[in-house]
């Protein structure tokens, strides 16, 4: 850790700011780094100067004026670092990806400003939760793309963090951003309704003219997110979920109908299959099929009933399935199928039964994960949807588990017909397996990077400048946040 002496200036700094947010809003320890705070994943805690809990967005901007302020001036501070609700677990939680920086908590930034199921739109702030944007939807014609994590999640977190939803991924759904640049200025980016540029009329265009800088700020620190435009989704007249078992040996056949079915159309949405262990950690029920494999088909009543048939029939045909059910809505799944119930109704656009999962792999509640939640880690890479790149994969992780001894699970996300979101995890005992598991995540960057198999989004033990990427990418970046932030007003984060 730093000497706080380093930072002489700051003390003033957070002064000013309890005179313009108020006390209750900034904490800090005028001669130390705050105290660490606990993460889910075990991630060594960094050092953290000071909290600040804006209420709306003009507290925002003065505490980023007053650093842009102090730093030309010539104060010496650290970085701003900013989350949403902090629940980006498995990943680091709250945790920089490197100190010493200054939390920006914006999870009192919870107003849903606007909400159109008309058009089709929703403008969200850091703090609202797809729990309670979805039950705002609940009986429209319009859903939004709810992912299988807690309900008290932030819709914009994982959206400017690249997540994956039970349609796809989330980067599609947004449309603008309103942003606080590191001069305290307000931007808003991508369509925004009502703007003078971008009236509601007008058809949805999030990359504008010219080149588009909607994507300079999801997976970025170039300012600070304070609203989001989300697309909302047409709800399906009647949708079903599919739900398939086959064994390992089957594996990389079995992939391979699963494409040619999405590719043609049979199947909507996300496909999810599970392995044995993932199932286990989630509650899945009974776990002694190998492999479960999720299917959304939906469409018109008239439709939807043809494309299940047919899917059904081809699945039979293939001789590779040891069951499958149709999911109707007078053949629910088992009660004690946790995951079943949980996809079947994110498919749906509900989360009524996400805080089940939740509990199944942490042994807790949502608000208790990361102070005394099982260990939880995870690994994200983008495979190829083909059979023999996910036998690949999963060799690899029976590998990891043969030198760590911790089990991976690993989750299936077959995102369109090319590309598969692979969600691996590591769950472990905090008190024992830490160290085991995070052996077992170094070498899930190590053995998939060799294999050509990268994550597309990091955790705060594996930034950027640890697991490598394009020389001259990056380089680009680094003059885009040296044009942006001259003054190095926002901390570094986990992809700078």
């Amino acid at each position: 850790m730093q000497d706080p002496s380093l930072y002489p200036d700051l003390k003033a700094v957070l002064e000013e700011l309890k005179e313009a947010l108020g006390a209750e809003r900034v904490r800090h320890d005028a001669t130390a780094p705050l105290p660490p705070a606990p993460n889910v994943s075990a991630f060594t805690s960094r050092d953290t100067r000071a909290v600040l809990r804006p209420g709306s967005v003009a507290d925002v901007r003065a505490l980023v004026g007053a650093f842009h302020h102090a730093k030309a001036s010539g104060g010496e501070l650290p970085g701003l670092q900013a989350v949403s609700t902090g629940r980006n677990w498995g990943l680091g939680s709250k945790e920089p990806a490197a100190g010493p920086v200054v939390r920006v908590e914006l999870d009192g930034l919870g107003a849903l400003r606007e909400l159109d199921t008309e058009a089709g739109y929703a403008v969200v702030e850091p703090g609202v939760t797809q729990k309670e944007l979805s039950e705002r939807l609940a009986g429209t014609g319009r859903m939004l793309n709810v992912t299988a994590s807690s309900g008290h999640t932030s819709v914009v977190g994982n959206t400017v963090d690249r997540g994956v939803g039970l349609r796809h991924q989330r980067t599609e759904d947004l449309l603008g951003l309103e942003v606080v640049l590191p001069d305290g200025s307000v931007a808003h980016i991508g369509w925004w309704p009502g703007d003078t540029s971008h009236g509601k009329g007008d058809g949805f265009n999030p990359l504008g003219l010219g080149p588009s800088l909607l994507h300079l700020f999801t997976q970025s620190d170039f300012g600070i997110v304070t609203a989001a435009v989300v697309r909302l989704l047409p709800r399906p007249r009647r949708q079903s979920t599919v739900r398939a078992r086959f064994h390992r040996e089957a594996l990389a056949e079995a992939v391979d109908a699963l494409r040619t079915w999405k590719a043609n159309g049979l199947v909507s949405g996300v496909v999810k299959v599970y392995d044995t262990a993932s199932t286990a950690t989630y509650g899945g029920g009974d776990t002694a099929g190998g492999y479960v494999a999720h299917m959304s088909v939906e469409g018109t009543d008239r439709s939807a009933g043809a494309l299940k048939a047919a899917l059904l029939a081809e699945m039979a045909e293939t001789g590779l399935f040891t069951s499958a059910a149709p999911g109707d809505d007078e053949q629910p799944p088992a009660d004690d199928d946790v995951v079943a119930h949980v996809v079947d109704a994110a498919y749906r656009g509900s989360v009524a039964h996400n805080e089940r999962m939740l509990a199944s792999a942490t042994g807790v509640t949502a608000d208790r994960v990361d102070a005394d939640g099982n260990g939880w880690l995870f690994f994200l890479p983008f495979l190829p949807f083909d059979g023999a790149s996910v036998v690949r994969a999963l060799d690899i992780l029976d590998r990891i588990h043969l030198a760590t001894g911790i089990r991976p699970g690993s989750t299936v996300n077959a995102l369109d017909a090319d590309v598969i979101d692979l969600v691996v995890s590591f769950p472990f005992d905090r008190a024992t397996q830490a160290g085991a598991a995070h052996s077992a995540l170094d070498l899930a960057h190590t053995w998939f990077g060799e294999a050509g198999l990268r994550p597309y989004r990091l955790d705060s033990g594996h930034a950027r400048s640890v697991v490598g990427g394009a020389a001259a990418e990056a380089a680009l970046q680094r003059a885009l946040r040296a044009a942006v932030d001259p003054l190095g007003v926002m901390a570094a984060g986990r992809y700078a």
